[in-house]
């Protein structure tokens, strides 16, 4: 149960004094339901999509792509001479088909980590495409790719 105050003025003897009344108060609040997002209707059978029902997936996962990805990830060697670190987000395509497509990088890291990050990203294989209403689609996909130097000298 929830208590407001409500202030009320009082007379006493023919003057006005300030009081507050504190009162019980009852309410219920209708239980919101929000509905599920829904994905916007295809207009362009053709168009990459930014949100389907079902999206693209690497085979074997997420965590099978962080293993292809550090395996064949190569530190560019003017990135490491220039002590270069950050990270390159690189947007495709997931075709249909699952290949890959439209790769292209959309913040970039000097030193050739964007080249680098853009190569790897090129050479995954198939993905598991998106589909949407039951049909595979083409689906956009942004990755970050961590570029990150390791000291590897001796602490003393």
């Amino acid at each position: 149960m929830k208590l407001r105050a409500i202030p009320l003025i009082r007379r006493s003897f023919g003057v006005g004094v300030f009081a507050f009344l504190t009162a019980p108060v009852l309410y219920a609040q209708e239980e919101v339901v929000v509905p599920a997002p829904v994905a916007p209707p295809i207009t362009d059978p053709d168009a990459p999509l930014l949100l389907v029902e079902q999206m693209p997936e690497y085979p074997g996962g997420q965590q099978a792509m962080f293993a292809f990805i550090s395996k064949e990830l190569k530190y560019p060697e003017e990135a490491i001479d220039n002590g270069i670190e950050g990270t390159v987000v690189i947007s495709f395509v997931v075709e249909r088909d699952g290949s890959i497509g439209e790769a292209k990088v959309l913040r970039g890291l000097g030193g050739g980590c964007s080249e680098e990050a853009l190569r790897v990203v090129k050479s995954m294989p198939l993905w598991k495409p998106g589909m949407q209403g039951g049909k595979l689609v083409r689906t956009s996909y942004n990755l970050p790719i961590r570029f990150k130097l390791q000291d590897k000298r001796p602490k003393r």
